[in-house]
């Protein structure tokens, strides 16, 4: 996995990569969903990795303002916390990485992922890439991209940590390495990138220039 790749920084989806709030996410939207008359079980799928906005744009439901009906479920969502857990060992990988080398690039607002990030009890980013950061969400680059320049790094040099097809989608878009986190897919994913159930056998080693290379945990505690 990467076997000697060294990496400038790592950039992390937070939804379903280092936390899993599907369960407080689905229940706002499956309100959402009936209110509208839509089909909830094809139309559930389609939410994650995305922006509130461009979902509710795509669907091009007459009357319906896209803005006004994300900020609506950005409330709903703040308002129900309950069941927000971390990945299976995100919490320590996030704490051996220096603050200086990642960040948390996220299409959810972000009121609500500091929100999530408290509920979770994962680390607090040093820098944050979210919704209101970028123009255009997740397929398009521009979050990681943004990311990576505000880290100082170079894209390409980066590993991108997602599990939705439209992060996914970006994190190739942007040029940068990409890692599947499959933790919380009810589905097996058809990927061409590494993937990963958890974080829980995974170790870091950075090197003198503060490059980091993964390795197993065994490995990478050795190492230190």
């Amino acid at each position: 996995m990467f076997a000697g790749r060294k990496f400038a920084a790592f950039l992390f989806d937070m939804d379903g990569t280092v936390l899993n709030s599907i369960a407080a996410a689905e229940r706002v939207w499956t309100q959402w969903a009936n209110r509208h008359g839509l089909d909830v079980a094809s139309f559930l799928p389609t939410i994650h990795g995305r922006r509130a906005r461009e979902t509710i744009a795509a669907l091009k439901l007459p009357g319906v303002d896209p803005i006004a009906e994300a900020d609506a479920l950005l409330k709903a969502e703040a308002d129900d916390l309950d069941g927000i857990v971390p990945i299976p060992g995100a919490v320590a990988f996030l704490k051996s990485l220096p603050l200086e080398r990642w960040a948390i690039v996220t299409s959810a607002p972000r009121e609500l992922a500091l929100l999530r990030i408290a509920a979770a009890g994962i680390p607090v980013p040093a820098m944050m890439v979210s919704a209101e950061d970028v123009t255009r969400g997740k397929p398009a680059p521009d979050c990681f991209l943004l990311a990576a320049n505000r880290l100082g790094v170079e894209a390409r040099d980066c590993l991108v940590f997602e599990d939705a097809p439209a992060g996914i989608a970006a994190g190739e878009a942007s040029g940068a390495s990409v890692m599947v986190i499959s933790a919380t897919h009810v589905h097996p994913v058809v990927t061409q990138h590494a993937s990963i159930a958890s974080y829980d056998a995974l170790g870091t080693v950075v090197d003198d220039t503060g490059w980091i290379v993964i390795e197993p945990k065994q490995i990478a505690a050795a190492a230190c």
